[in-house]
């Protein structure tokens, strides 16, 4: 059994709810995961630290300190996926959440097959990245006009300003600009970003664009960065990064 547990990994589920939280617990042990648990916000950071899980799903509405706090803190230095999961359905949540630093979110109640592909996509994705960013650029360095990415550091500076971006926002971008100039449709940017096939229905990816979007001051009025080509893709534009 250990031998399994190395092979997928260790997950780190913080949920208040005793009962959902073993059921999760038990189900993810059964396939394979070591599992800790945290039943309050205010302890998970120090857990992190301590145990370095290669993912957590995180609760929403917990004591001590809310899933949002949590997920801010953790993004200062933990950099593997992390799965929100709430009974709150409404889109603004969601937002706040991925804006944040999630890398993916879940409502309850959660399907347990669904839960587990979820986490095995991302996972092969995290094991996978420097890989993936190796191919795309040896160096791990891209420059256009202004901006300046650096995927070791995981930092984007646009002029003399760095820019404050999420783990998922950061990839995002890095996958754009490594295909400067070429539109890659939805399907190819949902697969690389999310490890699954596009449903035709998720909005992470939009809203993931638009949040980058802002940051970068690609706002209305002014020569598109990333831009959106109707019915075919994004676009990442070589040439529109210099600050005039």
């Amino acid at each position: 059994m250990e031998r399994e547990m190395d092979k997928y990994g260790k997950i780190l589920v913080v949920e208040d709810d005793s009962s959902l939280a073993q059921w999760v617990i038990d189900y993810l042990t059964n396939n394979g995961f070591e599992c800790l648990h945290a039943d309050r916000g205010d302890i998970v950071v120090e857990q992190v630290k301590q145990h370095s899980p290669d993912l957590i799903l995180l609760d929403v509405m917990l004591p001590g300190l809310d899933g949002y706090e949590v997920c801010k803190q953790l993004r200062q230095f933990y950099q593997s996926p992390i799965i929100m999961l709430t009974a709150k359905a409404d889109e603004f949540d969601e937002v706040l959440g991925l804006e944040l630093g999630a890398t993916d979110y879940l409502t309850k109640p959660v399907r347990p097959r669904a839960l587990l592909t979820r986490i095995k996509a991302l996972l092969r994705r995290s094991t996978h990245e420097t890989d993936a960013q190796t191919a795309q650029d040896n160096s791990h360095k891209l420059n256009f006009g202004a901006l300046s990415l650096d995927a070791d550091s995981r930092r984007a500076q646009f002029g003399d300003t760095e820019l404050d971006l999420t783990t998922t926002e950061f990839d995002l971008l890095w996958l754009l600009a490594s295909n400067a100039g070429e539109v890659l449709d939805r399907d190819t940017v949902f697969k690389v970003m999310k490890g699954w096939e596009y449903d035709g229905l998720d909005r992470r990816i939009d809203v993931l664009i638009s949040s980058l979007r802002r940051k970068v001051g690609d706002t209305k009025g002014k020569a598109g960065r990333i831009k959106t080509v109707w019915g075919k893709g994004y676009l990442f534009v070589a040439d529109a990064w210099n600050l005039s």
